[in-house]
C-alpha cells in the first residue's frame, strides 16, 4: 500500500503492513507509537538518485555509538546527512537489525507459512518509487530495543521501551522517499501487533 501523505494531519499505518511517500527538505516527519510497545521500520532513499540511502554503516561509524537519540544525524551511504533526529521522547531505537521478512520467520521462528515481515511490506510500498527489493538497507528501527551483551557481544531483543504517545521527529536535510512500517515481528513488540501513526509538517 503506497500513500502520499499530504503535510498537516496524522496518518495510521495498520498493524503489519507498510507506506511510502515523499518527505521533502525542510520538512518534519514525526512517527508516533499510538498505543505503545510497537516498533516502526523507516527507510529513507534520496529522491532524485535512489542509489543514495540511509546507512546503519555510516550513521553508527561517525557517531561513535549505536544508540541514537535527539540531536543525532542519520546519513547515507555517500556520507550526507539525509535525516536529523530532532526529538525523540523514548531514546532507545535500533539500527543493526535488517527488516524482518519471509526468511527470518522461517529461519528464526521456525514458520512454515510465514509473513512476508516489514521487508515485504516495503517492497512493496516502495516499488512505485522504483525502489527494488534489493535496494532496502538496514532500517532505522524506531522504539526497537535490541541490547548488546558488552563480554560476548550477543544480541537481545527486549519489549520496545515506548509508550502510547511515545514519539521521535526526524527533519528532512533534503529532498526524500521513506518507507515506513508497523513492524510484523512479534519478538520486536512484545508479542502483539498494533498500528503506527505519523505525520508531516
Amino acid at each position: 500500500m503506497t500513500v502520499q501523505a499530504p503535510p498537516g494531519g496524522v496518518q495510521e499505518i495498520a498493524p503489519r503492513s507498510g507506506v511510502a511517500f515523499e518527505l521533502l527538505r525542510g520538512q518534519t516527519l514525526t512517527v508516533i507509537d499510538p498505543q505503545g510497545e510497537q516498533v516502526a521500520d523507516l527507510l529513507a532513499f534520496c529522491r532524485d538518485d535512489l542509489g543514495e540511502v540511509i546507512s546503519s554503516g555510516r550513521t553508527l561509524d561517525y557517531a561513535s555509538r549505536i544508540y541514537l537519540t535527539t540531536g543525532d544525524p542519520i546519513y547515507s551511504n555517500r556520507s550526507r546527512v539525509m535525516l536529523r533526529i530532532v526529538a525523540d521522547t523514548v531514546g532507545r531505537h535500533d539500527f543493526l537489525l535488517t527488516p524482518c521478512s519471509a526468511d527470518t520467520f522461517r529461519i528464526i521462528y521456525g514458520d512454515t507459512s510465514p509473513h512476508r515481515g516489514c521487508f515485504g511490506n516495503l517492497a512493496e510500498a516502495l516499488a512505485p518509487y522504483g525502489v527494488t527489493p534489493d535496494r532496502i538497507p538496514v532500517a532505522f528501527n524506531v522504539f526497537m530495543n535490541v541490547a548488546v551483551d558488552g563480554q560476548t557481544g550477543a544480541l537481545r531483543v527486549d519489549p520496545p521501551r515506548s509508550r502510547a504517545g511515545d514519539r521521535v521527529s526526524f527533519l528532512a536535510e533534503e529532498d526524500l522517499v521513506i518507507g515506513l512500517t508497523a513492524c510484523s515481528a512479534l519478538q520486536s513488540n512484545n508479542y502483539a501487533f498494533k498500528p503506527i501513526h505519523y505525520a508531516i509538517t
